[in-house]
């Protein structure tokens, strides 16, 4: 009787175990949070960007939340997050100071943030966010192919995507441009019509700053970028290297 209840005191302590374990892989799993809320114009693509990140959330072990609720940038709901997305979000003064002050900090504290697109056509009257996101749109021309030069090709977040790139979106000019971002692709103003910045132009970047991690892509206009493996392989290496 004293062997059995051995056994079963072992058995049950197996169990225990095992459930603890499996929470805490689960604990380990990361979450970010996509931002899409727009005051000026409203992107047809941001709901396909959401499915495809969710998907990609999906196949890479991490989870995906979505917001458009100002309300939810509080220092204390921020932590929960290991990156927040900025899916193509639009206007200024979206955020009130404190709001401000909330997203500061969780970039001061080590976060994580990825650009997509008009996530530098928002926020113009607050210098910080310029600095960080890497600059402000300016203008654009119409949708048209443009090649792209891979210009850090070792770099993982563009490892393996052509050089050039051949590729159809809505190119942006920008201002404000903060020189000491990392660039890792430029467009070839000769290959389209309507770019403005002499042919150093670029298109996506990342940089570490104050004390966080940021990567910026502009490429994620249309619909069909969300369905293009070459873009999705380029966002997902982009995400990874903010969230490591």
């Amino acid at each position: 009787m004293k062997r059995v209840t051995t056994y079963l005191i072992l058995f049950l302590a197996a169990i225990l175990s095992f459930g603890f374990i499996v929470k805490s892989e689960k604990s380990k799993k990361q979450s970010i949070l996509i931002f899409s809320l727009t005051q000026g114009f409203h992107h047809a693509s941001i709901p396909d960007g959401i499915a495809a990140i969710k998907k990609l959330g999906l196949a890479n072990n991490f989870n995906v939340d979505t917001t458009t609720d100002v309300n939810l940038f509080t220092s204390e709901n921020l932590k929960k997050y290991k990156t927040l997305v900025f899916l193509s979000p639009t206007g200024s003064n979206i955020f009130n100071n404190e709001q401000k002050e909330a997203l500061k900090q969780y970039i001061n504290n080590g976060g994580g943030f990825v650009g997509i697109h008009a996530a530098t056509d928002c926020n113009y009257e607050w210098e910080w966010y310029g600095k960080m996101v890497g600059g402000f749109f300016a203008s654009h021309p119409k949708i048209q192919e443009a090649k792209l030069n891979i210009i850090a090709p070792k770099n993982k977040i563009v490892r393996g995507l052509p050089n050039p790139w051949l590729h159809k979106d809505e190119w942006y000019n920008f201002k404000n441009f903060n020189q000491s971002v990392n660039v890792l692709i430029k467009i070839d103003e000769n290959s389209y019509k309507g770019g403005n910045m002499n042919n150093n132009h670029p298109i996506s970047w990342y940089h570490e700053f104050d004390g966080g991690k940021v990567f910026y892509t502009a490429l994620g206009h249309t619909k069909e970028c969300y369905t293009d493996p070459l873009f999705l392989k380029h966002l997902l290496a982009g995400m990874k290297w903010v969230m490591k």
